[in-house]
């Protein structure tokens, strides 16, 4: 579900009832694209957290705080400067825009009373903070829009603010049925493609609703309906508008099995094989279902420098890897070069002087063989030179077979860690992924007194059957799992030969059920580098047949004699224990 105007309008009734006539006690930045804003009332304090991000622009009411960097940014210390402690009087929403206007009303620096605006632009990439006076001239915003990024409006201290039409739609809360017929009849496209390109505010979603209600077929064209049928469109148009002007929403998430699927103000009735999930709040809608793709968005950003890291580090040793296998093939005549000196020792005094080849039985064969000389050098000096590109090609080739598994060992670590970084959920995640490739020799370590401790610890899965799974988020975690915290009768898991976490199921000292180890697998697949895949190959094995290579890196480990499984990556059947 996108974003959009309607939502935008039960956030608005929202927080009109939490937040009007509240005095803004905290101002904080968490990020460079969020405000965080504490909100005090009688009857207690709200927290508001709004988001710019281009990826995720978000804004609801929650009860989490979050930590602010040492040095508030300057557009921070502004709005501190200006509204701290001012009340809020109050909050509307333009027509159906994705628009959320704050009037804030305080005190100046000689004590006059004066009004400010705050303005919440929820718009994809081009989501903006701005901070206005009030005669909407700009403050500052969070994010600066010179002429040279857009050239339909200029968002900089000392321009006017203003709601650019770029797309030209209709309020739908004031459309007449005249005006809604026009805007549909000149629109060659698909009927519910016509509603949210014509209105303002309307998703894809929403306009596949009012279609639904109709009982109008929404891939039609417009111009290919009658009169009638415009006109009971219009009239389904207007119910469900009426339910936006008088405040009546049901926020709820669709969920597909235990997958989110979309998201809601208003119910969706043509999601019949979806199960709706009703909430209190639009905030508690939002905060659910953007609360995973909001970390996600973030620990990516965050571990972006690292990625860059590995991933250099991967393409080096990728074309160390295919030059070393040339080379490699060329050491493949060493043998024979071995053989003719033989040969050249058995036979070479039947050579005439200044011969150009000798053609013999090779005694290892039982064939005839040519071997090419040197005319200008004797038999025994072709066969020494022969020995001699033997011993130097035999020299490479075992260096180079020492140094292709050397180079195949750092690729497979370096694809590890890639994983580990995708299974990353917080910062201390990535701390410890830094502090590991640190160690490794690939990031520089700052130089500290005090030892680094990590607050990351494995994920914990409980099975069907009531079993502990755990399992490892990088090679730190593998290793301290699978050699620390893991007994020997306990059952390990992992994908077969390519990167992934090891996977912990604790026996309890008794022979677990078969599906335990269905469930097992499956978590092994879905936290590896196969993940989605629909059937993953999985090795398991009892732990005290596990063992560490002296000098490896980190989660590397040989076992003989294990069991396979093939499993899918499904593992919403099982429940996670949170961290404490």
């Amino acid at each position: 579900m996108a974003f959009d105007g309607i939502t935008i309008a039960n956030i608005v009734k929202d927080l009109k009832t939490s937040l009007l006539d509240g005095r803004i006690s905290k101002i904080a930045q968490p990020e460079a694209d969020e405000l965080l804003l504490t909100i005090k009332k009688p009857d207690g304090q709200r927290r508001l957290y709004i988001s710019a991000s281009a990826s995720l622009p978000l804004i609801y009411l929650t009860d989490e705080n979050k930590p602010s960097p040492f040095t508030a940014p300057n557009f921070c210390m502004l709005l501190r400067k200006h509204i701290a402690n001012g009340r809020i009087v109050s909050i509307t929403q333009p027509s159906l825009e994705r628009i959320i206007i704050f009037e804030i009303e305080h005190l100046n620096e000689l004590g006059d009373l004066c009004r400010k605006k705050l303005i919440v632009e929820i718009m994809g990439k081009h989501s903006n903070i701005i901070f206005c006076d009030s005669d909407d001239q700009i403050i500052d915003s969070i994010k600066h829009v010179p002429a040279q990024m857009s050239s339909v409006r200029e968002v900089l201290p000392g321009r006017k603010y203003f709601i650019p039409d770029t797309m030209h739609k209709a309020d739908p809360l004031r459309t007449s049925e005249d005006g809604f017929a026009d805007i549909l009849r000149n629109k060659p496209m698909p009927l519910s493609k016509a509603l949210y390109t014509g209105f303002t505010g309307l998703s894809p979603v929403a306009a596949e609703e009012i279609c639904y209600l109709s009982g109008i077929d929404s891939s039609l064209p417009p111009s290919e309906l009658s009169e009638d049928y415009l006109i009971h469109l219009f009239r389904q148009f207007s119910f469900f508008m009426d339910r936006i002007r008088e405040g009546i929403f049901s926020p709820c998430i669709y969920y597909r099995g235990n997958e989110p699927q979309e998201f809601s103000a208003v119910p969706l009735t043509h999601l019949t094989d979806c199960e709706c999930r009703p909430f209190d709040t639009i905030s508690q809608v939002l905060s659910s279902y953007y609360a995973v793709k909001n970390r996600i968005t973030r620990i990516r950003q965050k571990s972006s420098d690292l990625r860059h890291v590995v991933q250099t580090a991967l393409e080096r040793n990728r074309k160390k890897f295919d030059l070393q296998t040339k080379q490699l093939k060329g050491t493949e005549k060493r043998d024979r070069y071995k053989v003719y000196g033989e040969l050249l020792h058995t036979y070479g005094y039947s050579l005439e002087p200044g011969a150009k080849e000798l053609t013999a039985l090779n005694y290892y064969t039982n064939e005839m063989i040519t071997i090419p000389l040197d005319e200008t050098k004797t038999p025994q000096e072709n066969a020494k030179r022969y020995f001699e590109k033997y011993n130097k090609q035999k020299r490479t080739f075992e260096a180079l077979s020492e140094l292709i598994k050397e180079t195949q060992d750092e690729v497979r670590y370096l694809e590890s860690v890639s994983s580990a970084l995708d299974f990353a959920r917080t910062e201390d995640d990535l701390a410890q992924i830094k502090e590991e490739l640190s160690e490794s020799g690939y990031v520089r370590r700052k130089f500290s007194k005090k030892k680094v401790k990590f607050k990351s610890v494995p994920l914990h899965y409980l099975s069907s059957d009531g079993y502990d799974m755990y399992v490892g988020k990088n090679n730190l975690q593998n290793e301290e799992l699978t050699f620390s915290f893991a007994n020997g009768n306990d059952w390990w898991f992992h994908a077969k030969q390519v990167p992934g976490s090891h996977v912990i199921v604790k026996s309890q000292g008794v022979e677990m059920p078969d599906r335990v180890f269905e469930e097992a697998g499956k978590l092994a697949a879905h936290y590896s580098k196969n993940a989605g895949s629909k059937k993953v190959e999985v090795d398991y094995i009892e732990k005290k047949h596990i063992k560490k290579v002296k000098g490896q890196k980190p989660g590397f480990v040989i076992y003989h004699t294990n069991y396979s499984l093939i499993a899918d990556t499904d593992i919403s059947m099982l429940k996670e224990i949170p961290e404490k």
